[in-house]
């Protein structure tokens, strides 16, 4: 049974800095396994890449966080390092692993389908 966990989320004034790790747990690592990412949904919208690694170490991120956000592991842990956080960041943030297939452009990396296990999020509020 693959289970993901998150953590580091919280409130955060704009300008600050949060980290974000997510464990996981009960399965044997493939290959695509280290195919990870990092996704979120705020009220009313849709959930979104903002930040991927596939399984050779190519990192992806959304337009709106690249250069601020920084995505990273270390044995079983997914981490997403945020910098000078803005408002429109708050949102519930969900780690994902485990890829169907290979992403072959930025957009299927960060595309939520590509992905088959999920977290159950860590809230990021930028106020």
């Amino acid at each position: 049974h693959v289970q993901l966990v998150e953590s580091g989320g919280g409130s955060v004034q704009p300008g600050g800095s949060l980290r974000l790790s997510c464990v996981a747990s009960g399965y044997r690592m493939y290959a695509s396994d280290y195919c990870m990412g990092w996704f979120r949904q705020a009220p009313g919208k849709a959930r979104e890449g903002v930040a991927t690694m596939d399984s050779v170490g190519t990192t992806n991120y959304a337009r709106s966080v690249k250069g601020r956000f920084a995505i990273s592991y270390a044995g079983d842990t997914v981490y997403l390092q945020m910098s000078s956080l803005k408002p429109e960041d708050t949102a519930l943030h969900y780690c994902a692993r485990g890829c169907r297939d290979t992403p072959r452009s930025a957009a299927q990396a960060l595309a939520r389908s590509l992905y088959r296990y999920w977290g159950q999020g860590t809230q990021v509020t930028v106020s």
